[in-house]
């Protein structure tokens, strides 16, 4: 194996996992098909009051045909400088659509195609197209330069209310939702493609790699996810697959894990009292600044199902209790602002994450392909598994086991000082991290 080192529920505060004790499972999302507007008119409206209108056409072009092929819900297109993106929820008779997300260059064709898969209960927009993402570059931006077309796939508990999901929402149905929108594409473009991942779209692009035989596969990009534990840590995690199934069992089939809440907290009113104890003295409580900045730092401290799974935090930094009281705590983020990740969580839908989902990863991580497995040997694609420091931390495993099937070109690479968002929304993210794509 060749390696590179280079809520307030505050139980579950995190992007794949229920998390804080802010407005929960039953807090309504923006219904993502109401305020999607526009489609073909709009675009050609907009596109040929552009100044490169011959190009922005040329862009527009190609999004027709993706539209044309996918051929289902409302689409609205957004023109910008040298680029042109299409938003399209595919309906298709469910309680709520996959959205998909196409990011084209106005400029030149595509060479092929990245599918970009974002983590639990993040959007392709939240997690790969930071509105306000420092120097204007997204990793979505990243890969366009790169000559690719960038294919977002929102799974669809983003555009989902608690009681549209049910039982059957694990990681099978999320790839086979993927593997409709790949097929479609496939077959009209012809293009190479790679699928890439981010924590729970991680994992999920594993498992899509290892179901897909297309020749035209050529690479899987794993951003800060977990194979298989081993030895004490993989009999914690089938603990917790067992609670996940406990859920499940009481009908609790998806839960909003309260980011978006806790961070617009700290944003709009950072010196007020939040709702959770404060563990110098737990009669006072942390304010919310405080908290927010705690749960993103120290977010394995706190209690929960999943939290463990994590070295240290969502983002890098630091955090010190004051001699005084909750006002006097001082805290720190090392790469990703507050600004930053209160653009991220703004840009959410319902935020829901689907118990199934966070049963099956715990299966993964446990290593018991009883209740789901990724077939590890069957992943025939480059792979490049870039995990942070102190976020899901040096677990090379899943990565072993691909290579042990035989595949000799995977990589594994751990980014020191990262947490598991910054990976995505550090302003140095594209040097320390995408670079090694």
């Amino acid at each position: 194996m060749e390696r590179e080192h280079s809520e307030p529920r505050t139980d579950q505060p995190g992007p794949d996992q229920p998390g804080p004790d802010q407005p929960g499972p039953d807090r309504p999302g923006p219904d993502r098909r109401a305020v999607l507007a526009g489609g073909l008119a709009g675009a050609a409206a907009l596109t040929l009051g552009a100044a490169s209108g011959d190009r922005a056409a040329k862009g527009a072009g190609l999004l027709t045909r993706v539209e044309r092929a996918l051929g289902t819900g409302t689409a609205a297109y957004l023109p910008g400088d040298g680029w042109i993106r299409l938003t399209l929820p595919l309906e298709d008779g469910g309680a709520a659509p996959v959205t998909v997300d196409v990011l084209a260059d106005t400029a030149r064709a595509p060479h092929g195609i990245a599918y970009l898969l974002p983590g639990g209960g993040l959007n392709f927009t939240a997690d790969f197209d930071t509105p306000g993402t420092p120097g204007g570059v997204s990793l979505a931006r990243h890969l366009l330069g790169q000559g690719l077309l960038v294919v977002g796939v929102t799974p669809r508990e983003d555009a989902s209310r608690t009681e549209d999901i049910g039982p059957d929402r694990g990681l099978a149905a999320h790839r086979r939702d993927l593997a409709k929108v790949v097929g479609v594409l496939d077959s009209v473009l012809g293009l190479p493609y790679q699928y890439a991942g981010h924590s729970a779209g991680a994992a999920l692009a594993l498992d899509a790699a290892s179901h897909d035989p297309s020749p035209r596969l050529g690479r899987v990009l794993v951003l800060d996810t977990t194979g298989p534990y081993t030895g004490e840590l993989a009999l914690r995690a089938a603990r917790t697959r067992d609670a996940y199934e406990e859920q499940l069992a009481r009908g609790v089939h998806a839960a909003d894990p309260g980011l978006a809440a806790l961070i617009a907290g700290a944003v709009s009113d950072p010196a007020a009292p939040s709702a959770v104890p404060w563990p110098p003295d737990p009669a006072r409580r942390f304010t919310r600044a405080g908290l927010a900045h705690f749960a993103l730092v120290r977010t394995a401290a706190l209690p929960g199902p999943a939290n463990w799974i994590y070295r240290q935090g969502h983002s890098a930094g630091g955090y010190a209790f004051g001699a005084g009281g909750p006002a006097e705590d001082r805290f720190t983020l090392d790469h990703t602002s507050l600004t930053t990740w209160h653009a991220a969580t703004t840009a959410l839908g319902s935020g829901l994450v689907p118990t199934a989902l966070m049963r099956d990863l715990a299966a993964v991580w446990a290593g018991d392909e009883a209740t789901y497995r990724i077939d590890w040997p069957r992943i025939r694609a480059e792979v490049v598994w870039v995990n942070t420091e102190l976020g899901r931390g040096d677990e090379p495993h899943g990565a072993d086991l691909i290579r042990a099937g035989g595949n000799t070109r995977v990589r594994f690479a751990l980014v020191p000082g990262y947490g598991h968002g910054d990976a995505v929304w550090s302003a140095t993210a594209a040097k320390d991290v995408w670079s090694l794509f």
